[in-house]
C-alpha cells in the first residue's frame, strides 16, 4: 500500500509503497477514508534526531477515519463496513485517567512505549491503518469523513481547552482566539456554539482574519506588537476572561499573557516553543495558565455530536496521498487556510 513516511531527520516526507497491514488480536484494521495534515507534524519534523522520541521512518497522519476493513481475534461491537472515528491519544488503558476516558494524560504511555498513531505508531496517512484497540474507535453517525477527520484533533484540542474554561465564559466576558488556522478557526465555532461570550481572533494576515469573521468572530486584530493594547481598548481596559494561544510562538504568548484579565485563563495549546512566566506580579492577579494535550474519549463523542447538530464545520482543503507533501509544504508556508485533509483513495 502507499504511505506518507517521515523517513530521514531534516527531510521531507515522502511518498512510499509498504507492506499491507494485518491486524493481531485486540486489534482493528482500517481502510482510511480521510486523514488530517496538522502543523504538529511540521513541529516533530524539525526537531533535532536527538529530540524525536521514536525510530524513523514513522507513517505520518494523527487524525484519521475510515471504515472497518478487518478485526483481530477478540474484537468485538464492531463489524466490516463500519464508519469510524479514530481517538489519537492512546494510553494503557488502565490507569487513574485512562479508567475516567482521559486517555491524553495516561500516566503510564511513555513508561509502556505507547504512542498516538502518526506521533510514534503508524499513523493515518496510508491506505490502511491498525488501530490498537476498538476503544479507540467513535462512530461517524452519519458525519462527512472529510468534514470529520479534523475533528479528531482539531476539533477536539480546542474543545478540550475551552471545556475547563466555561466557569469563566459567561455573558459579557471575552474570549480571545490567537491564530485563526487549523484549530483556531475551530475554536471560534465551538465558543459561538458553547458560550455566549464576545470572541476575538488574532492572526497575521487578512486572509486568515477574514475566514475568522466567516465563522463567528466578533472582532478581528492583527497579531503584532500592537494587539494586546488593542483587545484591552476592545475590553474596556479589563482584558480577556479566556486568552486561548493557538500558535505558542514567544510573541504570542507573550500577548496572551498582555491581553489577560485578573481572574482569567491562558491556555497554550500551540507548540511554537513560547512559555509564559507565572508568579506574583508578572501576570494580573490569579490568572491560570495552562497547556493542556488533545482531550478525552468522551469529549470527542460530545465534539462529533456538536458536528452532527450543525454547530461546527471545518474549511477544508482536499489532496490526494500523492500531494501529501505538497499540502506539507503549503501548510509549512501559511498557505493553507483552515485545515488539510488527504484522501488516501482518491
Amino acid at each position: 500500500m502507499k504511505a506518507v513516511q517521515y523517513r530521514t531527520v531534516g527531510a521531507a516526507p515522502e511518498v512510499v509503497t509498504v507492506p499491507d497491514p494485518e491486524p493481531g488480536p485486540g486489534q482493528v484494521l482500517l481502510k482510511v477514508t480521510a486523514a488530517g495534515v496538522c502543523h504538529s507534524d511540521i513541529a516533530v519534523m524539525s526537531w533535532p534526531a536527538e529530540q524525536i522520541p521514536f525510530p524513523l521512518p514513522l507513517t505520518l497522519g494523527h487524525e484519521g477515519v475510515g471504515t472497518v476493513a478487518a478485526l483481530g481475534d477478540g474484537v468485538s461491537g464492531l463489524a466490516v463496513g463500519d464508519a469510524v472515528a479514530v481517538y489519537g491519544p492512546w494510553g494503557c488503558g488502565t490507569c487513574v485517567k485512562c479508567a475516567e476516558g482521559k486517555e491524553n494524560y495516561c500516566l503510564r504511555a511513555k513508561e509502556l512505549g505507547i504512542a498516538p498513531p502518526g506521533l510514534g505508531a503508524p499513523g493515518a496517512m496510508a491506505e490502511y491503518m491498525i488501530v490498537d484497540d476498538p476503544r479507540h474507535l467513535v462512530p461517524l453517525g452519519g458525519l462527512d469523513p472529510v468534514q470529520a477527520v479534523p475533528l479528531t484533533d482539531a476539533g477536539l484540542t480546542p474543545y478540550h481547552a475551552i471545556k475547563r474554561s466555561l466557569p469563566k465564559l459567561v455573558p459579557g466576558a471575552t474570549a480571545v482566539v490567537i491564530g485563526t488556522g487549523g484549530l483556531g478557526h475551530v475554536a471560534i465555532q465551538l465558543l459561538r456554539a458553547m458560550t455566549a461570550v464576545r470572541v476575538v481572533a488574532l492572526d497575521v494576515s487578512e486572509e486568515k482574519l477574514a475566514l475568522a469573521r466567516e465563522v463567528g468572530a466578533h472582532e478581528t486584530v492583527l497579531s503584532d506588537g500592537g494587539a494586546a493594547a488593542r483587545i484591552r481598548e476592545l475590553t474596556g481596559g479589563t482584558g480577556a476572561q479566556a486568552v486561548l494561544d493557538f500558535v505558542g510562538a514567544p510573541p504570542t504568548v507573550a500577548t496572551a499573557g498582555a491581553a489577560a484579565a485578573i481572574d482569567s485563563d491562558v491556555t497554550i495549546v500551540g507548540i511554537g516553543g513560547g512559555a509564559l512566566p507565572v508568579g506574583f506580579g508578572s501576570l494580573p492577579y490569579n490568572t491560570t495558565v495552562t497547556s493542556p494535550y488533545w482531550g478525552s474519549r468522551a469529549e470527542l463523542a460530545e465534539v462529533l455530536d456538536l458536528a452532527r447538530a450543525g454547530a461546527v464545520r471545518v474549511h477544508v482543503e482536499t489532496y490526494t496521498l500523492d500531494e501529501a507533501p505538497l499540502a506539507y509544504e503549503r501548510l509549512h508556508h501559511g498557505k493553507i487556510n483552515g485545515r488539510a485533509v488527504i484522501l488516501p483513495h482518491g
